[in-house]
């Protein structure tokens, strides 16, 4: 649990434009974006005052709200700029930043056409997304009730905040039966990911993942391809069955949240967690630093 309410922290968000004091960032309790689901977002970290890939993710975000139907009245380089003064302002040089976008009050409706888009942006400090000391010895993960759905049936390619109901759903499930996390199914019943962050698997020296079309290309998922591959490692997206996953020799997850994750366990599934998950940490670790500007 936090160490206090997040609508009562101190410190600054950027909200349409300009720096208002924490407190302050208030929206109508009838917006859009609350009742119909209007609403896309962002995580990004930030690492010794630099937010990691932070034009990927402006660029998502954008991308996300066209595809809700309505577009964000910032330019990705407003969007990069906001980011920075909000870390600057926050003084500090390891946080979670969250962009968040949505269609404001003006129209109650299902269609909501002349809606104001809002735009704010939070940062805040979230050291692990899960518990460091049973991170390294990995995480267990149930198997969730709710599957990702048929891409002809909603925005997979959104980062959109509606999407994330059925995630919620099931990580409480999980929780609740002292699992950290929940691995979700398709809506043809192959693997997917888990309920904030992506997952591979590793068998024989190869690294397998789940094909990204029903569900979002992480930005941390494709960073871990590419340093997978660079280090000579065999990388097979492909689908999944359930069926195979007794057959996997280590599993990890990764996400801006989670970064690289090890997990020990999935449903009646052990793994654990080896020398190539190991170097895929060591790795992302040391590509998220800041590069130094020295000629």
């Amino acid at each position: 649990m936090s160490a206090s309410p997040f609508d009562q922290r101190d410190g600054w968000i950027w909200y349409d434009g300009q720096l208002v004091p924490w407190k302050d960032a208030q929206l109508h309790v009838l917006s859009h974006g609350l009742h119909y689901g209007s609403s896309v977002f962002e995580g990004e970290r930030a690492y010794g005052g630099e937010i990691f890939k932070s034009t990927e993710h402006s660029e998502r975000l954008k991308k996300s709200a066209e595809i809700l139907d309505f577009e964000i009245p910032y330019t990705v380089a407003e969007i990069d700029a906001a980011k920075r003064l909000v870390l600057e302002k926050s003084g500090m040089k390891d946080a979670y930043l969250r962009p968040v976008a949505w269609r404001g009050s003006e129209m109650m409706g299902v269609a909501a056409q002349a809606n104001k888009i809002h735009l704010a942006i939070a940062a805040w400090e979230w050291p692990s997304y899960f518990d460091p000391a049973q991170k390294m010895k990995g995480i267990r993960i149930d198997m969730a009730e709710y599957r990702r759905p048929d891409p002809a049936t909603a925005p997979s390619a959104a980062k959109a905040a509606g999407l994330y109901m059925i995630c919620t759903i099931s990580k409480h499930r999980a929780e609740r039966k002292g699992y950290a996390d929940a691995l979700m199914l398709d809506w043809q019943g192959r693997v997917a990911e888990c309920t904030g962050a992506n997952v591979f698997f590793i068998r024989d020296g190869i690294v397998h993942t789940p094909i990204a079309d029903c569900f979002l290309d992480g930005i941390t998922r494709r960073t871990v391809i590419d340093l997978a591959k660079r280090r000579g490692f065999e990388v097979a997206e492909r689908r999944i069955m359930p069926d195979e996953l007794p057959s996997f020799n280590e599993c990890f997850i990764t996400g801006t949240a989670a970064e690289v994750t090890p997990v020990s366990e999935i449903g009646p599934h052990t793994y654990q967690p080896g020398n190539m998950t190991k170097v895929l940490m060591d790795d992302y670790t040391a590509e998220v630093q800041p590069k130094s500007k020295a000629a």
